[in-house]
């Protein structure tokens, strides 16, 4: 499809502490024991979507992440790693790349995108409307309860932090309005241009903006070198191309214009003045909304961590890459279970890792190479890489990162524990983020 395609990988990330460090920069952060990063790239691979830019923030993290690519990725993906600035926002690093692309058509993507709609359709509807953006748009998750519930004994459901305001045209296909997040007030203002150029809009509510954008690439540059103060591609890129798709012009012949493309494409203004205003679109930006049935999150949020990893080994396990038993769970052959210790459905326990006897496991996914204890009770958690847990040791609703070490009896709830820490024994923390200073 001669379409080049531009990851925007990110690095450090505030929101997302402390699993965030150096040595594991945001493209690295395991969902299901898999960096995060591996999900998008094998979304494009599927679509033979293979010539890439995966764009990072950082030197150190360029390093990190062009070596694991290198590695899992040998002669299936070109992919150039290009660094930007640390705290770059998203059209500032399309914009250190953006001169360097040569196709026609440009597909950007965000890296912590989880999901499985194919880019290869995105890509083939903004062909097919000749569209200047194409944004993928997905239905906005269901609030889920946890079977386990969190440590305050009440079911966390998740619920979007942010409605998206999105207006379409009566096919579906053409987006006339979109204001995100912040933006939206309890009062929406649309183009009085909207509104007659089309004869109505159906505003929806219940769909989030995936952040996979087709653009014409020519189209993106213009926009990128004249709008240099733009420094987001969801909040000002996009809805300015959205906000700027119809201009004005006055014709002396009457209606016949707007008669002539009663398609949707341009609609008249004032048909009872006889010099009459026509709206005349400059571009097209459109919408592929995915099915109902298809999975799509992005892991911008400790609580979106939980929720990924939660669906990466339940409802959406096909996108985990194990092959679960009919218990619903995966447990390595190289992994070890004590006496009377059990791992519950929608659980991972990885290569290398030895639990002790009388250990509960639920919900919960468990890295390479850990050393858990006796009497041990694991629960909603994610436990990372080399992680030791002595024993009777509680957690639940917690993430524990890589070559941690909890002494016996500690107490975890609500909690994140950042790379190589140590709590000791008998510690007791609730809805607390720990790590090195």
């Amino acid at each position: 499809m001669d379409f080049q395609v531009v990851v925007l990988a990110g690095g450090s990330s505030k929101k997302l502490a402390p699993l965030v460090s150096k040595e594991i920069p945001k493209p690295l952060v395991p969902v299901a024991n898999r960096p995060v990063l591996s999900y998008v790239l094998e979304l494009l691979e599927a679509s033979n979507l293979k010539d890439l830019i995966v764009v990072v923030e950082g030197e150190d993290t360029a390093l990190r992440v062009g070596g694991w690519i290198s590695s899992a990725y040998v002669d299936r993906l070109h992919v150039e790693v290009a660094a930007v600035p640390e705290d770059s926002g998203t059209a500032d690093a399309l914009r250190a790349v953006v001169h360097h692309l040569t196709a026609q058509d440009i597909l950007v993507v965000s890296g912590d995108l989880v999901s499985d709609v194919p880019p290869g359709a995105v890509a083939a509807t903004h062909r097919r409307l000749d569209a200047a953006v194409t944004a993928l748009l997905c239905c906005t998750p269901v609030s889920v309860p946890s079977e386990a519930g969190s440590s305050g004994g009440k079911d966390k459901a998740r619920k979007p932090s942010r409605v998206n305001i999105v207006g379409l045209d009566h096919t579906r296909q053409y987006l006339l309005h979109v204001a995100a997040g912040g933006e939206v007030e309890k009062d929406i203002k649309v183009q009085k241009s909207i509104l007659q150029s089309n004869g109505q809009i159906e505003i929806r509510a219940d769909l989030m903006d995936a952040h996979m954008y087709a653009f014409k690439r020519a189209i993106l540059q213009e926009v990128l070198d004249k709008k240099e103060i733009y420094h987001n591609i969801r909040h000002e890129i996009f809805p300015y191309l959205v906000r700027t798709q119809l201009k004005s012009e006055v014709l002396n012949n009457g209606i016949s214009k707007g008669e002539e493309r009663h398609s949707g494409i341009t609609y008249l203004q004032n048909t009872l003045d006889p010099t009459c205003a026509v709206l005349d679109r400059t571009h097209a930006c459109c919408a592929y909304i995915a099915n109902k049935s298809k999975y799509c999150s992005r892991l911008n949020s400790i609580q979106a961590f939980f929720d990924i990893n939660r669906d990466v080994v339940g409802e959406a396990a096909h996108l985990s890459g194990y092959s679960f038993s009919t218990q619903n769970n995966f447990v390595h052959v190289s992994a070890e279970l004590g006496s009377k210790t059990t791992v519950g459905p929608h659980c991972v326990l990885d290569e290398g890792s030895k639990l002790g006897d009388k250990c509960s496991v639920k919900r919960s996914v468990i890295g390479r190479h850990c050393r858990i204890g006796s009497n041990v009770k694991i629960v909603n958690s994610v436990v990372m890489n080399h992680v030791t847990i002595e024993d009777g040791c509680l957690i639940q609703g917690s993430v524990i990162c890589n070559n941690v070490q909890l002494q016996e009896r500690v107490v975890l709830k609500d909690c994140q524990v950042g790379a190589g820490y140590v709590i000791t024994t008998g510690s007791e923390y609730k809805n607390e983020s720990l790590a090195k200073k």
